[in-house]
């Protein structure tokens, strides 16, 4: 006890401090929280870090941010917890008796710089009421999630990163509506029109060694045009994986690894992002509250600390790689200097305008 106190006082930066609160203060305090206010620090956290402009060498082709969307279950109950629960019934092999499983479920957008995983944004997977006739999805939490993120990052340039799911007409106008670009994992049967027709421009290509890459511009879909791109890659046990995607994107020779990388950063709120708080840091699917909105405030703490902990790991590794880069920059320059006459095309190059930063 007296080392957390210790601890407390040292992040609070008090003199002193004789006690802290009990859990069920803690508890009585978030739930009467609004939500928004937590919120309201992570979105100035992530703009301050935006600010810094520390993170630009992780834009998607030098403009835009990689945003993971993706859905997760929190907390699941045998019997109702509230009148939000989502609701999935499912059936005893056994004893062949149906039970109801009562969830709750949030949608995530992370944003994606090197290994680290930012949250920027969350929304609950909720029913309004009990008695809907048509249950809360992904998909619908994705068009209340997008137009929150337009509302607090406007003029921010975004790639949305997403699965399978994604790839369809809702995710492609969203998209579209709030001028942000997208690369999404495609799957055979996805958009039948649009799998038939990369299908037969490949089979016009000749055969392919398990390494290279394939890519379809311009294949028409409705109002719109998208482009496909595949990779078939050896995965670390020796088999060979397909990996398709569809974007907004015009692929080229010279960005198709780089925007398959892209896509394939995706998995990353999966692993540094869910399983890292659900198994290893967080347990962030331990009810902490019964109390609705406590269990909301409970999950955005997390998000804030995981933020503040992912650059404290991993953020002065950045910086010392940053400034490592600089002085070896500088190191070769006056090496230059030393062994070699420079020529007029050298003093072009050193007169245009660089900027290098720390902050």
């Amino acid at each position: 006890m007296k080392e957390k106190l210790l601890t407390s006082q040292k992040a609070l930066g008090l003199d002193s401090l004789e006690e802290l609160p009990h859990y069920d203060t803690i508890n009585d305090f978030l739930s009467g929280l609004d939500v928004n206010e937590l919120e309201k620090i992570r979105t100035y956290m992530i703009k301050e870090l935006l600010k810094k402009r520390s993170l630009e060498s992780y834009r998607i082709e030098g403009k835009y941010w990689g945003v993971i969307i993706d859905g997760t279950g929190l907390h699941t109950f045998h019997e109702k917890h509230c009148k939000h629960c989502l609701r999935r019934a499912y059936t005893n092999k056994e004893t062949g008796e149906t039970n109801v499983l009562y969830m709750h479920h949030v949608l995530e957008a992370k944003l994606v710089v090197g290994d680290m995983v930012f949250s920027i944004a969350s929304e609950f997977i909720e029913n309004e009421s009990e008695n809907v006739s048509k249950q809360d999805c992904e998909l619908k939490a994705f068009d209340r999630l997008a137009k929150k993120i337009k509302k607090i990052f406007k003029r921010l340039p975004i790639c949305i990163l997403g699965d399978s799911l994604y790839a369809c007409e809702t995710v492609f106008n969203l998209c579209r509506a709030h001028k942000w670009k997208y690369i999404c994992r495609f799957k055979e049967g996805r958009i039948k029109s649009i799998s038939t027709e990369f299908k037969a421009i490949k089979e016009l290509e000749q055969s392919k060694d398990q390494n290279s890459l394939v890519w379809v511009n311009d294949i028409a879909y409705k109002d719109r045009t998208v482009n496909l791109m595949e990779a078939t890659m050896k995965t670390e046990d020796g088999k060979s994986k397909e990996y398709v995607f569809i974007t907004d994107i015009k692929i080229t020779k010279k960005n198709v690894e780089r925007l398959i990388a892209a896509g394939r950063s995706r998995w990353k709120i999966e692993n540094q992002g869910f399983n890292e708080q659900k198994n290893n840091r967080y347990n962030i699917e331990h009810a902490n509250s019964q109390n609705y909105t406590a269990m909301k405030n409970h999950y955005l703490l997390v998000q804030i600390t995981d933020i503040i902990r992912q650059l404290f790991e991993k953020g002065s590794s950045i910086l010392k790689a940053l400034k490592k880069t600089a002085k070896e920059k500088s190191s070769n320059l006056l090496e230059s200097f030393r062994t070699r006459i420079l020529t007029d095309e050298d003093f072009t190059h050193l007169s245009k305008p660089i900027q290098v930063r720390f902050t």
